[in-house]
């Protein structure tokens, strides 16, 4: 019968660097993009995104305005057009993850 004790590992972990595994790297990124350059790579990958989101910015600032004139008539309306300026970004992000998941090689 095999008696229990302490395992003592070859090599002692070091805490202060991530565990290396084979065939992985430990870093995700070689060069990390900043705000700026990722937020160009996305808007060039789909521009109808930015396009629906500054729609529905102007549409909402537009109804808080009339809103604020007492104009319910515009602001009404002004409040169904944002729903469908919503709506149209939401949509344009869908086909945008679906054509980037069809375009990427398996």
């Amino acid at each position: 019968m095999a008696t229990l004790g302490f395992v003592t590992p070859e090599a002692p972990f070091e805490s202060s660097k991530p565990p290396i595994f084979e065939g992985l790297s430990p870093t995700v990124y070689s060069n990390p993009e900043g705000f700026k350059e990722k937020f160009l790579r996305k808007t060039r990958e789909n521009p109808v995104v930015p396009i629906g989101f500054l729609c529905a910015a102007a549409v909402l600032t537009n109804g808080l305005y009339c809103f604020h004139q007492g104009n319910s008539q515009c602001s009404r309306l002004m409040m169904h057009t944002q729903i469908a300026a919503q709506v149209f970004t939401v949509a344009a992000i869908l086909l945008g993850l679906a054509a980037t998941a069809m375009k990427s090689p398996p």
